[in-house]
């Protein structure tokens, strides 16, 4: 019997990062684009930070309680 140990993500592609905050990914690289939410560069890949969704939603609250 295996146990799988459930990793989370630290770096997440432009799907995940969609799916996690229930956008299309066309959504995502415009959000990326335009520095609204942040991304890393690994190699050739573009990657989101998890810590990125958090700040942006943030952002979103912050903005809509002004």
């Amino acid at each position: 019997m295996s146990v799988q140990a459930k990793v989370e993500l630290v770096l997440l592609r432009p799907e995940q990062a969609a799916e996690a905050l229930s956008m299309g990914r066309t959504v995502v690289y415009g959000l990326m684009r335009s520095g609204q939410l942040r991304s890393v560069k690994v190699g050739g890949l573009r990657r989101i930070p998890a810590t990125a969704l958090a700040e942006f939603v943030r952002q979103l609250e912050q903005e809509q309680a002004a």
